[in-house]
């Protein structure tokens, strides 16, 4: 059996609700548009799902430097992109220079959410930068983790991952890292495991926790030699850019 991209998500504002797409174009800073944006509290430090299960059930995309956020009853707010001052954030132990976005988001998302935050822009606010530019997973991985979990399926959406593949065995792609893969016109590497944290027990829709996913993980992976803690799934750089579409073969490349 092949080895395809059954599916590609990516969220506009980091910590929305992933949006499924037929295809994207990669660069080294990843997927066009993808994380776009992130959130910040007061003292600009971001904000995502991991604490703010409320994200999930907004639903953002941007076209033309036109913003939307579709918010769960029905509400969307879509005008033109204003960028304002400069600020550094703090972005996990790392600080970026984020511009402030200025219009009616914050302030939306804010009440929605019930926490006071701002809105920036950063080109990409994927979690490891360039290093880290893409992630993958495979369906015979999230298999596995079903029959850990005693249930029939488990949404990917829950890992948050640009590329979903299948056609390989279950954590297949352990055994991908330091190596070239050939995906449509883009040419990956590979080089860590995503260690797994609490927002993967958050259900993709909702934001609320309903599997105990890094239970279950712990229990079946905690052992295995990995560049994170409970690993699942792997991410890398784009080495050559190209568009990637749902569909397109998975190559290694000698």
């Amino acid at each position: 059996m092949s080895v395809t991209v059954s599916a590609l998500n990516t969220a506009t504002i980091k910590g929305t609700q992933l949006v499924s797409v037929g295809r994207v174009e990669l660069s080294e800073r990843g997927a066009e548009g993808d994380r776009r944006f992130f959130l910040a509290d007061g003292r600009q430090r971001m904000r995502n799902a991991k604490q703010i299960g409320a994200l999930q059930q907004l639903v953002s995309s941007v076209v033309s430097d036109r913003l939307s956020v579709r918010f769960p009853d029905g509400t969307v707010i879509c005008e033109q992109v204003r960028l304002g001052q400069t600020l550094d954030c703090q972005f996990y132990s790392h600080r970026v220079a984020g511009q402030l976005v200025e219009g009616p988001w914050a302030e939306a998302i804010s009440e929605f959410c019930g926490v006071p935050l701002r809105l920036f822009a950063a080109g990409s606010a994927v979690d490891r930068g360039a290093r880290g530019a893409v992630s993958l997973v495979s369906h015979g991985s999230l298999q596995r983790l079903a029959h850990e979990a005693g249930t029939d399926s488990v949404d990917a959406r829950r890992f948050r991952m640009l590329l979903e593949v299948e056609g390989v065995a279950a954590h297949a792609e352990d055994g991908w890292l330091g190596q070239r893969l050939q995906i449509g016109e883009a040419v990956l590497r590979f080089d860590g495991h995503v260690g797994r944290c609490l927002i993967t027990s958050r259900d993709p829709e909702s934001g609320q926790i309903t599997l105990p996913t890094l239970d279950l993980l712990r229990s079946y992976r905690s052992g295995i030699q990995a560049s994170e803690p409970l690993p699942f799934g792997v991410y890398g750089r784009v080495l050559r850019p190209g568009t990637v579409r749902v569909g397109d073969s998975v190559t290694p490349l000698p």
